[in-house]
Parts: structure tokens; C-alpha cells; sequence
């Protein structure tokens, strides 16, 4: 396949997921604001622009000040509208290999966003997150399984960790965790499925597990390294009779391991650590992937101005 081709689809699953999960995190912040008045705003703000690695601001954070950052301004390179907008450019890049019914779905939502930034900010959360499922969903039913479609689960999976990991630095430096964790997993569309898990004992260490390991909730970690790591092993033409000869694999399966196999109390006792480890070893992952498969890569900028 050619590398631009790669290129394009594997970004494509990196900015449609990038865009579902902000309007997740999003979704959070702004009903942990109103559920809990003695949080302070100010500050609950700040976490969440360091969390998405905004540093470069004017004026005092507040939750308007992250709708334009997080969710409406184009020209934020961390916002929804430029995630959305350049999931539609990579792909025009990669056009002849989309099925109409993708591109079609891409662009329209791409043009919807003008109406989606008059909605009230719950409504535009919810828009964001069933256009981005819509798209997941004709991608599943039309693309073949060809290195085409590996490249692009690679990207979103490698994106869903990343931003799982964000979500969940947010739950954890919420001041009232007994509103954020239950937030959160309804905003992973988690929460039905962990009640099921844990019997309905609800609990901020058991929510933390099942959002970090479980093995059968696709949103997970855990579960969304191992994707991952069946992309690259699927995208591998000669097998590995030892080790790994593909960088990117090597470093996601240590990221799973170091998961897996430590206490995990000894990973939620300070979490944002742990996960700010997390988005550095997809940062390194994203780096080795683009030098091994992408030969003129394009560039990508995000994180405030960190290109991948």
C-alpha cells in the first residue's frame, strides 16, 4: 500500500476517534461543573487544559472558555472542529480507496459543524459522538480487511488510548469524585456494563479498574493496547520467530504489561502520573509507526503544537 494512502486512513481513525472522545471528556467537565457547586471552576478548568496539553492562553479559564478551545475554534489545534476538519482532509487525501458511503458521512459531518455550534453543549456533545459511531460503523461494513483498514484501527486504537487515558486524569483530579467516576463511565458508555461486571457495588477504585483493564470492554486500555498490538501484528509480513522487530509493538505491549501485571493500587495511587506515562508511550508508538510505514510522512500537529 502506498505510504500516503496508509498515512491518510491512519489518521482518519486517529482524528474521528480524537473528536468522539473530546466531546466525551467535554461532556464530563460540564456536568461535573453543574453537579457539584463547590468545585471550583477556575482551577477544575486549568487541569482540564493541561490534561489536553493546552498551555497558551489569554484570560482566566472557564467552562466557555473550553467549549471554544476544546470544541468550536477551527484554529484550535485541540478542538473538535479541527479534529473533524482534518479527518476530512486526510480523507480527500485518501479518496480512491473510501467508499462513497464514508466520504460522504465524513464530509457531511465536517459541514455540520456551523449547526452544531448553536446547540446547547450536551446536544452538541451527543451530536459529535453519534456522527463519529455513524462512521465507525460504515467503516466496519465496507472496508475489506486489508492493510488499509489494520493501518486505520491501528490509528484509532492508538488515539482511544491516549484519550481514555486524558479521561481518565480528569475523573481523577475532580474534586468530587463521587459525581466524576459514575460521569464517566456513562460518558465511555461504560457504565451498564461495569454494573453488570461488579455486581452494582460502585465504587471510584473498581470504576478506575474496569476503564484500565478489563479485557472485554473495548473502550478500555487495556483492551484498546491489545487492539493495537493485533494491528501491527496483522500489518507484520514476516513472522518473529523472538522479540519484536517493530518498534511500535514493542512499545505498546510493555505499556499493556506494566498494566496488567502491576498492583493496582500501586497505579491508581497517582493516576494522572500514570497515565501522563500512558500518552508518552503512544506519543513514542505514533513516532515509530509513522518512520517505519510512512516514508514522506505529512505533518501533524497537536498538543499544542507537539507534531507527532
Amino acid at each position: 500500500m502506498l505510504s500516503r494512502i496508509a498515512e491518510s486512513l491512519f489518521w482518519i481513525g486517529r482524528y474521528l476517534e480524537r473528536a468522539d472522545d473530546t466531546a466525551r471528556i467535554l461532556d464530563v467537565q460540564m456536568q461535573v461543573l453543574v453537579e457539584d457547586p463547590g468545585m471550583d471552576e477556575r482551577t477544575s478548568c486549568e487541569q482540564l487544559l493541561s490534561v489536553m496539553g493546552v498551555e497558551d492562553y489569554t484570560g482566566l479559564p472557564n467552562r466557555w472558555m473550553l467549549l471554544d478551545l476544546l470544541a468550536h475554534n477551527p484554529d484550535s489545534p485541540v478542538s473538535i472542529a479541527a479534529a473533524i476538519g482534518a479527518a476530512r482532509e486526510s480523507s480527500r487525501r485518501a479518496r480512491e480507496t473510501l467508499s462513497t458511503d464514508i466520504w460522504a458521512a465524513i464530509n457531511t459531518t465536517w459541514r455540520g459543524l456551523s449547526t452544531a455550534r448553536a446547540m446547547r453543549p450536551p446536544d452538541m456533545f451527543s451530536w459529535v459522538r453519534n456522527r463519529t459511531a455513524m462512521i465507525s460503523g460504515i467503516a466496519d461494513s465496507t472496508m475489506s480487511r486489508d492493510d488499509g483498514w489494520h493501518f486505520y484501527m491501528l490509528g484509532r486504537s492508538i488515539e482511544r488510548v491516549d484519550m481514555t487515558a486524558r479521561l481518565l486524569s480528569t475523573a481523577a483530579l475532580a474534586s468530587g469524585p463521587q459525581v466524576a467516576w459514575p460521569t464517566t463511565l456513562r460518558a465511555c458508555g461504560a457504565y451498564e456494563s461495569f454494573i453488570r461486571a461488579y455486581r452494582g457495588i460502585d465504587s471510584d477504585r473498581q470504576a478506575a479498574e474496569f476503564l484500565l483493564l478489563d479485557r472485554w470492554f473495548p473502550r478500555s486500555i487495556v483492551s484498546s493496547l491489545a487492539e493495537a498490538e493485533r494491528a501491527l501484528n496483522n500489518l507484520e509480513s514476516a513472522g518473529q520467530r523472538s522479540g519484536f522487530s517493530d518498534e511500535a509493538q514493542r512499545l505498546l505491549g510493555r505499556a499493556r504489561t506494566e498494566l496488567e501485571y502491576r498492583p493496582l493500587a500501586e497505579i491508581v495511587f497517582d493516576l494522572p502520573v500514570e497515565m501522563e506515562r500512558l500518552q508518552r508511550s503512544c506519543a513514542a508508538a505514533s513516532d515509530a509507526v509513522s518512520a517505519r510505514y510512512f516514508a514522506e510522512s505529512e505533518t501533524h500537529t497537536w498538543r499544542g503544537g507537539v507534531v507527532l
